[in-house]
C-alpha cells in the first residue's frame, strides 16, 4: 500500500475546489485518470470512501468533507511558507485570469508583463469575456482572479476597485455630419450596444431616458472592438467606453454626438471570498495598485 504524498492531498483539495475530477486535472496538468487513481489511493489508504457518485458527479462524503476542511488550512500554510522563503520566485502552477476588454487594453498589459518577470514559474492563462460570464466562471472556480465592471456584490467574492471609465456616445465621421445640428431621430439611426448583461448597456437606457429619446431597436455585439469598428464605418451610434476610442477621436473618426452620461462605469478585480491560494492571494495584493484610466477625450 502507498504512502500518502503532498501530491494525493493537493488532488483532493483541487476537487472539492473545482467540483469534478476533470476540472482538478486540469488545473494539476494531468489527465483523469490519473486523478482517479490517486483518490483510490488516498482511500485505500484512510480505509474511507471520499467520494460518492451522484448522476454524472461525484461528491464529497461526509469524511471527505471534514479531511478537506481540516488540510486545506494546513495546505495555504505549507504553500506560504514556501513561497515566502523565495519571495514568491518559487511559485509555479497555473492560474486562470478573466478579463473584460476595457481592462484587457489599459491595466491588464503591464501586469502581465510585471508577473512575467517576477513570477517566472507561473502560468498565466488570459480569456476575455463578458462580466457576467467571468463572474460565473469565478464562482465555479475555473477562474481564480477576474477584472470585470462592476460595482458587483456578492458575498462569494471579494473585489478591490481599479478606477471608473467614462463613456461617451459617438459616431462615425460620415453619420455625425449627416445628424449634427438636427434633432436626432434614433428611429432612423441604428443603435449598438454592448449585450444586456454588460453594465453599459444599463447606462445606455439610463441615458437616453433623461435625454427624454426613445429608441426602438438596439442592435447587440459582444466585442467591443468590433463594435467601434462598426461604428467607424457608419454602422450607426454607439455609447463607447473613452480609453477605447482615443485615436479614433484624436482623428476625427468618431464624433461625440450626445452629452455624456453622468455614471460612469466602475472596474473591480475580484478574487472568491474564501480563496486561501497564497498565489492568488499574492496576485490579488499586486492588482490592488492597479488603475483604468478615467477618461481618454483628446
Amino acid at each position: 500500500m502507498k504512502r500518502l504524498a503532498i501530491y494525493h492531498l493537493e488532488t483532493l483539495l483541487w476537487i472539492a475546489r473545482l467540483g469534478t475530477f476533470r476540472a482538478a486535472a486540469e488545473r494539476l496538468n494531468t489527465t483523469q485518470p490519473a486523478i482517479s487513481a490517486r483518490v483510490r489511493e488516498i482511500e485505500e489508504q484512510l480505509g474511507v470512501a471520499l467520494f460518492r457518485r451522484e448522476g454524472r458527479n461525484m461528491v464529497l462524503t461526509a469524511r471527505g468533507r471534514a479531511l478537506v476542511a481540516d488540510f486545506e488550512p494546513l495546505w495555504a500554510g505549507f504553500e506560504s511558507a514556501l513561497f515566502r522563503a523565495s519571495d514568491f520566485g518559487g511559485a509555479t502552477g497555473i492560474v486562470r485570469i478573466g478579463s473584460g476588454e476595457i481592462a484587457a487594453a489599459s491595466c491588464l498589459p503591464p501586469f502581465v508583463c510585471e508577473l512575467e518577470r517576477d513570477l517566472p514559474g507561473v502560468t498565466l492563462e488570459i480569456a476575455i469575456d463578458l462580466t457576467a460570464r467571468m463572474l460565473q466562471q469565478l464562482l465555479a472556480g475555473t477562474s481564480d482572479l477576474v477584472f470585470l465592471a462592476g460595482p458587483v456584490a456578492s458575498p462569494g467574492i471579494r473585489t478591490v476597485c481599479l478606477g471608473s471609465v467614462a463613456l461617451v456616445w459617438v459616431a462615425g465621421r460620415d453619420t455625425a455630419a449627416r445628424v449634427q445640428g438636427k434633432a436626432v431621430d434614433f428611429s432612423a439611426l441604428p443603435l449598438w450596444s454592448i449585450p444586456e448583461n454588460s453594465p453599459i448597456h444599463g447606462v445606455m437606457h439610463e441615458s437616453l431616458a433623461q435625454l427624454g429619446i426613445a429608441a426602438r431597436v438596439v442592435r447587440t455585439c459582444n466585442n467591443v472592438r468590433t463594435l467601434i469598428e462598426i461604428v467607424v464605418h457608419g454602422g450607426g451610434a454607439a455609447l463607447l467606453p473613452a480609453p477605447m476610442i482615443r485615436a479614433e477621436l484624436a482623428r476625427g473618426d468618431l464624433v461625440e454626438l450626445l452629452p455624456p452620461p453622468e455614471r460612469q462605469i466602475r472596474f473591480e478585480a475580484a478574487i472568491r471570498s474564501g480563496e486561501r491560494d497564497p498565489l492568488i492571494l499574492e496576485l490579488f495584493r499586486r492588482v490592488e495598485g492597479l488603475r483604468i484610466e478615467a477618461t481618454a477625450l483628446p
